[in-house]
């Protein structure tokens, strides 16, 4: 009953704090205060910086009234940050204005960074939570302020201030009656998302797998299984018919499974990790080999399928099961001591508050999940978002990426619980603990070849990140760094426009090399690394051979439906 009370309170103001934890806020914030308030000479050391970005602002200033298209500003925006690129902000007043938000964004990150005695993780919130309240009193967000939008309201007449309150109103209607996002009705799954012909093999309360059909006379003889994401529906590896990884590799002459996840409710709420494991992975992994009779296979585990992948690799290994020729891992971490931003999340405070919400509600909701990674990349996901749809009254084009991006999951209270505490909190995997059954699996027993992938601009799994499973290996690992983000960056098919990628190989028995010196060692190669995959995995397969049937009626995996299946459709 107690407990009942303390979890019902959490989880009712969680409804207004979007999950976060107003306590471990508060902590931080309490963190930096007081240690701040007890630095003197860190105190001196910012009065100096005020004084002196005062007087850079004010001879900037006189420079830009006696000199008006003199060239030159006082400070440059992050490489990242492109809100101030367009020629308006280099014209007075706009470039005296964006000048000073920007040297008053440099000092902020001064004040809340090096001071002495913080623990880390509250200064990383504090400075977070900083850039964030900035970021939403930026120039480029106010109609006054922004040049551009300025411009276009003024030839305009205001009529795209008109256009942009009607695509407010839309996008509010829509989001509050549960429906998709502008634009996102023009894709639906089986007419021109996730298209690739194929079957239903196996069905059990967590997954489906899907066998698709050869495209190829012959095909090599392992097959591939893909285990991706649970938080996403699985179709972002099949998106359309031109940027289709299943269909790319089935056109390599590969023949193709893949792992369609259920989208859990309030009644899955028990559902753990081990579930994940067993009724995910490695049921998958008994259909694919009883399906083709291959004793082999090749398994490519995408971003938190990668990690799930890891972990029944490691247990396989442990346990004898040599079924695992290769192993790829798309974005995927196993060692979560550099996991990006999202650790900003992750502590005792916050996950216990986060659970409080789930424990009330069975699950953890897609749109909690999703405000949660737009904040990370507020400004390209939110605020830029506002200026171009809103202020400038013109609609940003649906995509697939986009739409499929929209189409989110849920996740059940054990399982997310489980997954945040023994991997992001205590990184049970790396460090050996993690247990599977009654012993514990460590990445080190792995002995299949190991094909990486990392993404230039991850902010899930920043590539830094993913790189780290070379300290943690004892085989032969292929790593590739890629273009683009967490999504696109793995979504990268031949031809698509203005990718690139770096590929290097290290055997076993190499000294580990750091990934600044591995950047600074491998040169960039032009295009996308989609062949690099197939031709290493070619590298690994044996000889050509008949493509295997569509399921096996007489081995108890008779097809049950055609590809896309059903659990993708599960709202």
């Amino acid at each position: 009953m107690e407990e009942a009370l303390d979890k019902g309170l959490k989880a009712a103001i969680a409804k207004t704090t979007a999950g976060l934890s107003p306590i471990a806020l508060a902590a931080a914030y309490s963190d930096w205060v007081l240690h701040l308030a007890t630095s003197p000479g860190k105190q001196l050391q910012l009065v100096e910086k005020a004084a002196k970005k005062s007087t850079k602002f004010a001879s900037y200033a006189a420079t830009c009234a006696t000199h008006p298209d003199a060239p030159q500003t006082c400070i440059e925006p992050l490489p990242q940050d492109r809100r101030f690129k367009s020629e308006g902000w280099k014209k007075w007043p706009y470039n005296l204005i964006h000048q000073s938000f920007l040297l008053n964004q440099q000092w902020w990150h001064n004040a809340t960074t090096g001071v002495e005695g913080m623990i880390k993780q509250h200064e990383n919130v504090v400075e977070f939570a900083a850039r964030q309240v900035l970021d939403v009193f930026s120039p480029s967000n106010s109609l006054l302020t922004n040049p551009d939008i300025l411009r276009k309201t003024i030839s305009e007449g205001g009529w795209n201030l008109v256009r942009g309150w009607r695509n407010f109103v839309e996008d509010a209607t829509r989001q509050n009656t549960g429906q998709k996002p502008y634009g996102a009705e023009e894709f639906e799954v089986g007419r021109n998302l996730a298209t690739t012909p194929g079957k239903v093999v196996y069905r059990n309360r967590l997954i489906e797998l899907i066998q698709y059909a050869p495209t190829t006379d012959t095909v090599r003889p392992e097959p591939i299984l893909i285990v991706p994401a649970w938080i996403m529906k699985y179709y972002i590896l099949d998106l359309s018919e031109r940027n289709s990884m299943v269909r790319f590799l089935t056109g390599q002459g590969f023949t193709v499974f893949m792992v369609s996840w259920m989208n859990p409710g309030a009644e899955d709420r028990a559902i753990g990790m081990d579930d994940y494991l067993s009724l995910g992975v490695m049921d998958a992994v008994e259909a694919t080999t009883q399906i083709t009779q291959s004793k082999d296979l090749h398994a490519i585990g995408y971003c938190l399928g990668g990690t799930l992948l890891s972990i029944a690799a490691s247990a396989m290994a442990r346990n004898g099961d040599m079924r695992l020729k290769t192993l790829t891992l798309l974005a995927a971490q196993t060692d979560f001591t550099d996991a990006g931003e999202l650790q900003l999340f992750i502590n005792d405070s916050q996950l216990t508050f986060l659970e409080d919400m789930m424990w009330k509600q069975g699950y953890l909701d897609s749109t909690q999940m999703a405000g949660t990674f737009q904040l990370l990349r507020s400004n390209d996901l939110i605020w830029s978002y506002m200026i171009h749809d809103y202020l400038m009254g013109e609609r940003t084009p649906m995509i697939d990426l986009m739409a499929w991006n929209s189409d989110s999951t849920r996740m059940p209270y054990r399982m997310h619980s489980e997954y945040l505490r023994r991997l992001y909190l205590n990184n049970d995997l790396a460090e050996g603990r993690y247990k599977v059954g009654d012993d514990p699996v460590t990445v080190s027993d792995i002995r299949a070849p190991v094909f990486i992938v990392g993404t230039e601009r991850d902010h899930v799994a920043p590539w830094h990140s993913v790189y780290k499973f070379n300290l943690l290996s004892d085989t032969d690992v292929t790593f590739v760094l890629t273009s683009g983000g967490h999504n696109a960056g793995i979504v990268s098919e031949p031809g698509h426009p203005r990718r690139h990628y770096r590929i290097a190989s290290t055997t076993k028995d190499a000294p580990y090399i750091d990934p600044e010196r591995w950047v600074e060692e491998t040169e960039p190669t032009d295009g996308s690394w989609w062949p690099a995959l197939t031709d290493w995995l070619a590298n690994n397969s044996g000889k050509l051979t008949t493509p295997p049937p569509l399921g096996s009626k007489e081995r108890g995996y008779p097809p049950l439906c055609d590809a896309p299946g059903t659990y993708v459709f599960q709202e």
